[in-house]
């Protein structure tokens, strides 16, 4: 179906990791293709991320996770997002995450995972391709 404006993404840095240039040259790179990008800042919880993408109206949550915890982070992102009715918002990551995880992530319901050295051309895309008008 897709939507109509410009995709709305909340990019957000879940737990401990202080670590977030990684998230703002995201954030950067979608808000110059045209999306509308909404920016949480470090030291988010699952509960604050969720709780930001519905109140913004977003299509996606874009997590940035180098921390190690992104087996739990994504799957309580997840589980609040189906607690909400909120499905149809797409969840998709990048980090550290070792290429063993990304099938259990995908099963949970992480629609994309981008590894380091990942063009942000290539995120751009399957944002644009996934997410917005054009999206299956």
């Amino acid at each position: 179906m897709g939507v109509s404006g410009p995709i709305r993404v909340v990019v957000a840095k879940p737990g401990l990791d202080g670590h977030d240039r990684g998230a703002k040259v995201i954030a950067r790179a979608l808000r110059d293709a045209g999306m509308e990008v909404i920016y949480t800042g470090l030291h988010q919880t699952p509960e604050q991320i969720v709780g930001t993408a519905l109140q913004e109206d977003a299509d996606a949550i874009g997590l940035s996770i180098l921390s190690g915890a992104h087996m739990t982070l994504f799957a309580r992102v997840i589980e609040l997002l189906r607690e909400r009715d909120a499905e149809d918002i797409k969840v998709f990551g990048g980090g550290i995450i070792p290429e063993a995880d990304i099938a259990p992530l995908k099963e949970l319901g992480v629609a994309e995972i981008f590894t380091p050295g990942t063009p942000t051309g290539t995120v751009v895309t399957w944002v644009n391709d996934n997410v917005g008008v054009g999206a299956a």
